[in-house]
């Protein structure tokens, strides 16, 4: 897959293309259906399947708050590529690009520079200047250029339509489970392993300390799987403040059952498959001791019920 990070200064391409266009955060269920439609439009008709997504998140620029995001840019891009999208454009939001009419946006550069002729959104979509356009704007707008324009309806789990808040929400409160049924994955943090006080070890627990980009910190202990130089391997995962020794901001420390070897300086992907229980205070290291025990038998229990490849 092509990745782009500016918008070109000439035609992309010698034939016209189809454009899914959006912040998608996470890749969930309904992103998915938006980047298969995708496909189905563009093949028959020999277009350029093409993904216009955008960073930071727009809500970000024009909303009241900052969005903290499911993903990186790079897992975003990367679970875009695993659909075989010939190029995504991760087009800079800014100020400028905000005050454009929605008109504007679909003139010069949807429809001018990308060469769409089509275009792929959700139906809950909204463009242009303060989100003033919507899908209809854009059936109206698509008429006038020449575009022809595919909505796609939000996917429903349980009678919710997925959407990336309800995600986030998820996120926030520890719920990883129920995230990953609307992600049609687990949730992922990326990170690197990085020196900490080496409690761990000295309760006979080593942990890997690590620092990540990721925005959203699912609190509580988790069973999770950790990708290290391309292997899978076992693990229990804590993110939250080790209350026992009064540390301060979030903590991510995770000990792999089946590893013995010197991690410092390693790239892993933390993927979350169930969440053991909330983080708490006890009186003391041997307490903590007490339920580690609990909670490592709990994990490997996990792991001979649901092989790692079954888990993920």
């Amino acid at each position: 897959m092509q990745i782009l990070d500016r918008i070109p200064d000439s035609p992309l391409f010698s034939q016209r293309t189809s454009v899914a266009i959006g912040n998608f955060d996470g890749v969930h269920l309904g992103h998915q259906e938006i980047l298969r439609t995708l496909l189905r439009e563009a093949s028959p008709k020999n277009r350029i399947p093409l993904v216009l997504t955008f960073s930071p998140h727009t809500q970000s620029i024009v909303g009241p708050n900052r969005i903290r995001l499911i993903q990186t840019l790079d897992q975003r891009t990367a679970a875009i590529q695993a659909f075989k999208i010939h190029t995504t454009l991760v087009l800079p939001f800014n100020r400028k690009l905000s005050s454009l009419s929605g008109e504007e946006f679909i003139r010069d550069i949807v429809f001018g520079k990308l060469q769409a002729a089509a275009v792929i959104v959700g139906d809950d979509f909204h463009f242009g200047k303060s989100r003033s356009a919507d899908v209809s704007s854009l059936r109206s707008l698509g008429a006038k250029y020449g575009l022809e324009v595919h909505s796609v309806s939000a996917v429903s789990s349980n009678g919710q339509a997925v959407s990336s808040s309800l995600i986030r929400d998820l996120l926030y409160s520890g719920n990883v489970s129920t995230a990953a049924e609307l992600l049609g994955r687990p949730y992922a943090v990326i990170g690197t392993v990085i020196k900490g006080k080496s409690r761990g070890k000295t309760l006979g627990f080593p942990t890997a300390n690590i620092r990540t980009p990721n925005e959203i910190l699912p609190p509580g202990v988790f069973i999770t799987a950790i990708r290290i130089d391309s292997r899978d391997h076992q693990a229990l995962t804590n993110i939250g403040q080790c209350p026992t020794f009064n540390q301060d901001g979030m903590h991510i420390e995770s000990h792999l059952l089946d590893w013995r070897e010197d991690l410092y300086g390693k790239r892993i992907d933390i993927r979350f498959i169930k969440k053991l229980r909330d983080e708490i205070r006890f009186a003391g290291p041997e307490k903590l001791m007490q339920q580690l025990e609990i909670d490592f038998l709990a994990a490997r229990d996990h792991f001979r019920r649901f092989p790692m490849k079954s888990s993920l």
